[in-house]
């Protein structure tokens, strides 16, 4: 290793940032005025946990868009050209979770009565498949489950059908549970139950060093294009106005992807809210779904009984999208296009059906699954990220059927 790169070489260059646009004064003051009311709202109405949530969601979402956070741009650019930035932040983002998360289990801490709770996700075919389907919808919608919150708040249309897809799918998901439940699999595997936490956050950070060690290798052999730049402010000013350095974005997610767990007792998670939300509209034109047997089930029943500002998953998404509103507008970058190509509004559909079907049969998605499992020392999350990696594959060779392009080596920025 004595000729190993310092740093991480690309074909040129990053093109300098373009300053940022004006403050987007409308939309900035109707999400600033959403978020305070809704936030007053929750935590006087439905108590301290739900409140607190809320308040942390929005943190997630101001965070996601000024780091321009990215999941699927990041398997995306280390598949197609052998860039590795995006997924040594994914190595930051995770090492900050995972000793934050074994700081507060080891300490049994928590807040407003919250106990954490962490167990391991089952291993299977239901996770191997669903993690792959949930990777080639990414590709094809172009957003993750977070990245299609901040990218909703942040005003991207095209995102809009792609959320309107994973709602579809995950009520596709719980319609036809019958089908999905019962696949085979074994009991996960915690390092917690064997080696206890310290051992458990020092295999997860030896293991990450070791993908930050890949991914450099990798990128000295391929030299790819630099990673693309966005509209920044600069000083001070940059805090919140954007953009922020993408390691710096990562830390903050690390912090309030702990926060959750310290809140709620649980780990961060997206997509179960996207079902609930899919069942209670069906409520609303007058079907059923509370019969279905996936809504049967004593804590699915539970939460399709009850108001959406008890439920978790909806507290957070929802502040991510207000978050993110109002950072984008900060940034000047808030914006509605109408015009989108028919071939990219079918992807975007048929992108979030597959998200929303396959993070139900895996259990979690690049959050729930990826960002929790690996973060707490199951084995389920890593193995999740390495089916997910083949499902990009599959993803990248898809999105030209749809107009979407891959980068490319002789590309000046992936």
């Amino acid at each position: 290793m004595a000729d190993f790169p310092q740093r991480s070489p690309t074909s040129c260059a990053p093109p300098p940032a373009a300053p940022e646009q004006p403050v987007r004064v409308v939309p900035l003051a109707v999400a600033g005025a959403l978020g305070a009311v809704l936030t007053w709202y929750v935590w006087s109405r439905y108590g301290n946990t739900s409140g607190a949530l809320l308040a942390v969601g929005l943190g997630l979402g101001f965070a996601l868009f000024h780091s321009r956070f990215g999941f699927t741009s990041a398997w995306r650019q280390l598949i197609s050209v052998g860039n590795g930035e995006g997924l040594r932040a994914h190595a930051l983002l995770l090492g900050t979770a995972a000793t934050l998360v074994a700081l507060i289990a080891s300490g049994g801490l928590g807040l407003f009565g919250a106990t954490p709770q962490i167990s391991a996700g089952p291993i299977g075919l239901g996770l191997f498949a669903g993690a792959i389907v949930f990777a080639i919808g990414m590709q094809l919608g172009g957003a993750c489950a977070s990245g299609t919150l901040f990218a909703v708040g942040a005003g991207q249309s095209t995102i809009v059908l792609t959320l309107g897809g994973f709602i579809a799918g995950s009520v596709l998901y719980t319609g036809a549970f019958p089908i999905f439940d019962g696949w085979p699999q074994v009991p996960g595997v915690l390092l917690s139950a064997h080696v206890g936490w310290l051992g458990s956050l020092a295999i997860t950070l030896a293991v990450l060093f070791g993908v930050v060690l890949l991914t450099r290798i990798v990128q000295a052999r391929r030299t790819p294009p630099p990673v693309g730049t966005v509209p920044t402010a600069r000083g001070l000013a940059r805090i919140v106005r954007g953009s922020w350095p993408l390691l710096a974005g990562a830390v903050v997610l690390g912090v309030l992807a702990a926060a959750v767990l310290l809140v709620s007792g649980t780990t961060w998670g997206v997509t179960y809210a996207f079902g609930l939300w899919g069942a209670k509209l069906l409520q609303l034109f007058g079907l059923h779904p509370e019969t279905w047997e996936f809504w049967t089930a004593p804590r699915n029943a539970k939460a399709l009984a009850g108001s959406v500002w008890t439920d978790k998953t909806t507290l957070t998404n929802v502040g991510i999208m207000i978050g993110a509103a109002v950072a984008a507008s900060a940034a000047g970058a808030w914006k509605i296009r109408a015009e989108i190509p028919w071939r990219t509004a079918v992807a975007a559909v048929l992108g979030g059906v597959l998200m929303g079907i396959g993070a139900r049969l895996a259990g979690g998605c690049n959050i729930g699954a990826y960002l929790a499992g690996i973060s707490t020392g199951s084995l389920h999350g890593w193995l999740w990220g390495i089916f997910a990696l083949g499902g990009t594959w599959i993803g990248l060779k898809l999105r030209p059927l749809f107009g979407l392009a891959n980068p490319k080596p002789s590309d000046s920025a992936c």
